[in-house]
């Protein structure tokens, strides 16, 4: 695995050539993507003016945001999905075939049964479609109880109801997007970390979490740089990912009132730092 710089993820609005000089320069090891911005690079250039972008700069191509509109009605759900097929040909061609979303832990229209199958509905054609390009579809969990307190209907909020519904897709592409911050705040242990196999965890996101605050208190927007307060055992969550044999990028998505308004090397550095510490501790090159 890798540890890969999402320049949204910490306030800093970078092209890709942007995007790249900060994360060499704050010592990353990848840089995640929009999907939008690398295929208009590459429709502009080529494939492989974008992949000697990358090599030149010594990184790797990290994972990209679902470009679909699965959450809207029928007609906007069909009209986005087509688009789809260009995107995922790109991220072919570039090797980054990783793709992600998350999912809301409640809803207020929806029963859990019928908010399930809604969403089985609208991911299976999705995974089809990257499954014929080779592309994988990684879905995060949003764990902390505050995000479903006074939501009429409770939804997945775990990574075990997110792996049930990975498996009711049933496109064998579809896994987790897991976030440290939300295994950590849906009381999850490395024991169900270890229980994972490598094809069930598509991309990665790491944090840390305030003090002094009891899990189920905890607010999803006010959380800490990896390794900043040493609440969520970081060192352990990476050490399990190692062992199941995952490879692909892990990106910091603190939410940190520490990088806002920093000068964009200034934060990407910030927050290399916290990362590459915790990294060291896992054992991890």
């Amino acid at each position: 695995m890798f540890r890969s710089l999402g320049p949204g993820a910490i306030g800093i609005r970078a092209s890709i050539v942007e995007g790249l000089e900060l994360a060499k320069a704050a010592d990353f090891q990848g840089l995640c993507i929009g999907i939008g911005a690398i295929s208009k690079l590459v429709e502009e250039n080529s494939a492989d003016y974008v992949k000697g972008l990358f090599k030149d700069a010594g990184l790797k191509i990290g994972a990209w945001g679902l470009p679909v509109n699965w959450r809207g009605g029928e007609s906007e759900f069909k009209e986005s999905l087509e688009p789809l097929h260009a995107s995922a040909k790109i991220a072919q061609a570039l090797g980054c075939t990783r793709s992600s979303t998350y999912i809301l832990p409640a809803s207020e229209d929806k029963p859990f049964k019928e908010n399930f199958d809604f969403h089985v509905q609208r991911f299976r054609p999705i995974g089809e479609i990257l499954n014929e390009y080779g592309c994988q579809l990684g879905l995060e969990f949003i764990g902390p109880k505050t995000s479903r307190t006074g939501k009429k209907y409770e939804f997945i909020y775990t990574m075990e109801g997110m792996l049930e519904l990975c498996d009711a897709i049933g496109t064998g592409n579809v896994g987790l997007l897991l976030d440290a911050w939300h295994w950590y705040t849906a009381h999850g242990t490395l024991d169900d970390l270890k229980k994972l196999t490598v094809d069930q965890v598509v991309h990665v996101h790491i944090n840390d979490a305030p003090k002094d605050v009891p899990v189920d208190e905890q607010i999803d927007n006010i959380r800490r740089l990896p390794g900043e307060t040493g609440v969520i055992d970081l060192v352990g969550f990476l050490k399990c990912l190692d062992e199941i044999g995952y490879e692909g990028p892990v990106m910091p998505e603190p939410f940190s009132d520490k990088v806002k308004g920093l000068p964009p090397l200034d934060a990407a550095k910030l927050t290399a730092k916290g990362l590459l510490r915790v990294w060291k501790e896992a054992g991890l090159s």
